[in-house]
């Protein structure tokens, strides 16, 4: 199994003179990727405007992000990524979500009533079909498309597109239809269980989810974090004590990717709860912790 880890900033947003340094320190330390969230409403760069910012700094590492389709045309948002897929040489890593339910988050992305993981599967079968070359021919109460051919193609054939979620609808649409499954704020007991309910369900339509494609993102702190660094952890999961999802130093962010590991996960985006001074010591520091378990 091929250990890959990958580092997203903290939640706050980075400037362009930050992602540049983040991007550098992360290339030149050794992790596999950057990856970048998608929060529509928030005041934080667009990750496919930060894709592209560090995929013109750098020429080997992955590119990734956490990108929320809904609200964005999918014939454009097909050709955005294609090009941006060929402008960084295919390193280009994609995970759909349908958005973090954040307040006004439903107006701005314009859904109107529609059910967030319906409108997710049309646009997600719309961009393969422009990214496989197809003319497409697609009428719904949303989209009306005719006989459009695509205007850009990725350089990855097929360019993969993992979904996230954690919930019994979410799990099940992972394994009819996606490439892998990039899991949050699950403890790594319930990593392995939905790992078990996804391929289940690719199973009861006749396919898998490649073994070596459930990841899991890891918030992780250096020193007992402040509470109000957990209030978001809190609001999303209030079941469940962050702490039990969010491993405190060296030894705790190694043991806990152990621990997924050992549930069968094998792709990691680390990311640090609170805000990064310097990502040239950050990065060394988290090398330091885990980069000897990269295969």
């Amino acid at each position: 199994m091929k250990i890959r880890f990958a580092v997203g900033p903290h939640a706050g947003s980075l400037s362009a003179p930050d992602m540049v340094a983040f991007a550098e320190s992360l290339a030149a330390t050794g992790f596999d990727g950057l990856w970048l969230s998608d929060l529509p409403v928030a005041p934080v760069l667009d990750p496919l405007l930060g894709l592209a910012l560090a995929a013109g700094r750098t020429n080997r590492l992955h590119l990734g992000a956490n990108l929320v389709p809904l609200g964005r045309n999918p014939f454009l948002l097909a050709k955005e990524l294609a090009q941006l897929d060929q402008t960084s040489g295919g390193r280009l890593l994609l995970s759909f979500v349908t958005g973090v339910g954040q307040p006004g988050e439903r107006q701005a992305l314009g859904l109107n009533g529609a059910r967030r993981g319906d409108v997710l599967e049309e646009v997600l079968g719309l961009v393969r079909s422009w990214w496989a070359g197809e003319i497409v021919q697609h009428r719904s109460e949303r989209w009306t498309f005719d006989r459009l051919a695509p205007a850009a193609r990725p350089v990855q054939d097929p360019l993969e597109v993992w979904l996230g979620g954690r919930g019994a609808q979410a799990l099940d649409r992972v394994g009819r239809i996606a490439d892998g499954w990039l899991g949050a704020q699950l403890t790594p007991e319930e990593a392995g269980s939905a790992r078990v309910q996804i391929q289940e369900a690719a199973c009861r339509v006749g396919r898998e989810v490649d073994p070596e494609h459930f990841g899991m993102s890891v918030p992780y702190a250096r020193v007992a974090p402040e509470p109000e660094l957990l209030g978001q952890l809190a609001v999303r999961r209030p079941d469940v004590d962050p702490m039990a999802f969010v491993p405190v130093g060296r030894n705790g962010l190694r043991e806990f990717v152990e621990r997924y590991v050992d549930a069968g996960l094998s792709k990691f985006v680390v990311r640090p709860l609170a805000p990064v001074a310097f990502w040239a010591e950050e990065a060394a520091w988290l090398g330091d912790a885990i980069l000897d378990l990269q295969t």
